[in-house]
């Protein structure tokens, strides 16, 4: 697997360097559900949010989400701690507001991990139905992020950069260009893997176990061309099911560092893009 691996990295940075040789260093295309391409900087976007960090190299952002359920929390510091990986935790305000799991979230500022924000009342921003529809005013955006934002900093996170992961993951361009115009970075995670699955209840129709989750990770990083590269892998820090995914990173993280990859946080991944261009966050 190792071996496959490294050929699957050198082939890649043989296409780099012929690209760049005949035309101006312009990654290959990329499939239409991934997004676009930036040539830039080797970023992949959808309606104007970071998807995807470079595909040429071996790295993946970890990152976690939490707005109603905590449960996992102290276990995945824990175990991250073992493994010596930094993630990035976007939580809302109204996690921050639930007295058990300011600690949890101080010990990850303490311990590396970017925590940031995934907005205040976790909003709806964009129709189900119609995804260029806002459902919501750049006035009330504004104000539920920086809200958010204040509050995570109060908490002593966010000291330079500010990345940023919409509610529900659902956004459109507009949010995007809001949150650029405050200083902030807009991204969302990779998809494909089928990972961000980890909060369907049992009683959901639509509920995978946490082993297949698992698998279906790791089939996806053999699928797909560039395996897992720059990939931004969203797992959650709790939820409403029995069936934790939290009990399986540890053997998730274990497997894919076997397959040659390394863990980074996401500012490192993702780092340079932040609001437009260099732009400082703005948002206080």
């Amino acid at each position: 697997m190792r071996l496959r691996v490294r050929q699957r990295a050198r082939a890649g940075s043989l296409a780099l360097a012929l690209a760049c040789a005949l035309g101006g260093c312009v990654p290959r295309a990329q499939s239409a559900d991934v997004g676009t391409a930036s040539p830039a900087a080797a970023l992949t976007y959808d309606h104007g949010g970071i998807v995807r960090g470079d595909r040429f190299r071996q790295r993946i952002a970890l990152v976690f989400t939490a707005g109603d359920y905590g449960d996992g929390t102290e276990h995945i510091l824990t175990t991250l701690r073992q493994l010596r990986v930094r993630a990035g935790i976007f939580v809302t305000g109204d996690f921050l507001r639930k007295p058990e799991y300011v600690p949890l979230l101080k010990r990850a500022v303490a311990e590396g991990h970017y925590v940031g924000p995934h907005s205040d009342r976790h909003l709806l921003y964009a129709a189900w139905d119609d995804r260029e529809r806002s459902l919501i005013t750049r006035e009330s955006f504004e104000r539920d992020l920086r809200q958010n934002i204040a509050d995570l900093k109060a908490l002593g996170a966010l000291t330079g950069d500010v990345y940023f992961i919409p509610p529900y993951e659902w956004y459109n361009a507009d949010q995007a260009r809001w949150a650029a115009d405050m200083g902030v970075t807009l991204f969302d995670f990779s998809p494909g893997s089928g990972s961000n699955r980890d909060y369907l209840p049992e009683t959901d129709a639509r509920f995978v176990s946490s082993q297949r989750i698992l698998d279906d990770i790791l089939a996806y990083e053999r699928r797909d061309p560039a395996g897992l590269n720059g990939y931004i892998l969203l797992l959650h820090l709790g939820a409403d099911r029995r069936d934790r995914m939290y009990l399986l990173l540890e053997p998730l993280v274990t497997e894919l560092r076997a397959r040659g990859y390394t863990f980074v946080r996401i500012d490192e991944l993702l780092r340079g893009r932040a609001g437009s261009g260099a732009t400082r966050s703005t948002a206080q």
